[in-house]
């Protein structure tokens, strides 16, 4: 049984993330379990974590943070039960413990693994984020992020800021999916399968696949501003939140470091571009992402080190303005 990433291993050495589990939906018909309702649910986060961070992305473009509450967690895993090995995510004890994370207002939960024990008295399974509560059923509605985004995207149009805004239009759907496929196995998990390899095959195979996909992204983005042309899509976000965390912990962390982000001038522009985005800065809080990656991994990093990074100005001038839509 898997009960973090770090588990999640095969007999050859290589890393085999494991599907999420809860994974209803949320509609805007009226007559569903999970209806879309203002004040109903609540997005459990951590910044540190690129699935939950496009969930919260997809929430600040749609303008529907006064609709769905969140809440984020500390950066670091600790323990999550006093009798117990597992190490995930937790909750701070006040708000003042960690800026940007916050204790459970819902359920006074200590840790992310209460919120699934709440939710199923049997479950078995890893305690991941991002996880979407239902407040009046006081259970798990979904646990998988590209399940939730589209929730996000679609069913909450009447109560969202941005209702007009489509991630996901019809037109694009095919390409969208066809480009998720690929960049979620060599780039989203790829980054992973080349940090969390234990042989010098499974790692090699990795960060060729890796290198190949990027060196394909930089090619398609220096035609269009976006990856499925010139209309930011879900396929952007997926792509940007691996991306911004690129140099400044995959790099180092997962031996990632052929080439950097900043190397690939579309790729590093169009991160930039992105980052701009009205409300896509509030979703990136870079100090969570390097104490969780160095802090959280002490197979990888076992004295917990967190390298001083390039500080890169994402909010820095770019070129993308060069392509109209």
């Amino acid at each position: 049984m898997s009960r973090s990433a770090l588990d999640e291993m095969t007999e050859s050495g290589a890393f085999n993330r494991t599907p999420s589990t809860f994974r209803n939906f949320i509609s805007k018909e009226k007559t569903s379990q999970f209806p879309s309702e203002a004040g109903r649910y609540h997005l459990y986060i951590s910044y540190a974590c690129p699935w939950a961070s496009r969930c919260l992305s997809f929430l600040m473009l749609k303008g529907l943070e006064k609709a769905i509450s969140y809440t984020a967690v500390q950066p670091i895993w600790e323990r999550t039960k006093q009798n117990d090995e597992h190490f995930g995510w937790v909750f701070p004890s006040s708000s003042t413990e960690e800026p940007g994370a916050e204790p459970d207002p819902l359920n006074g939960a200590k840790s992310i693994r209460e919120l699934y024990e709440l939710a199923s008295t049997n479950y078995i399974g890893k305690y991941t984020v991002p996880v979407l509560w239902d407040k009046k059923l006081k259970t798990i509605v979904n646990n998988e992020s590209a399940e939730i985004i589209r929730m996000l995207n679609t069913e909450f149009n009447d109560i969202a800021d941005n209702p007009t805004l489509d991630l996901y239009p019809p037109h694009l759907q095919t390409k969208i999916d066809e480009f998720n496929e690929w960049v979620y196995d060599t780039i989203n998990n790829g980054v992973y399968k080349c940090g969390f390899a234990k042989k010098q095959g499974p790692y090699n195979e990795a960060v060729e696949k890796l290198y190949e996909a990027l060196d394909k992204c930089e090619e398609i983005l220096g035609k269009q501003r976006y990856i499925c042309g010139n209309t930011l899509t879900e396929a952007d976000i997926r792509l940007f939140v691996t991306l911004i965390r690129f140099d400044e912990v995959y790099t180092v962390h997962f031996k990632c470091n052929k080439k950097l982000l900043r190397e690939y001038p579309n790729l590093f522009n169009y991160t930039k571009d992105i980052f701009q985005i009205p409300g896509m800065s509030s979703t990136v809080h870079m100090a969570h992402i390097k104490q969780h990656y160095y802090g959280s991994h002490p197979s990888i990093n076992p004295f917990g080190i967190i390298p001083i990074g390039s500080s890169i100005d994402y909010s820095s001038p770019h070129d993308r303005e060069r392509f109209r839509s």
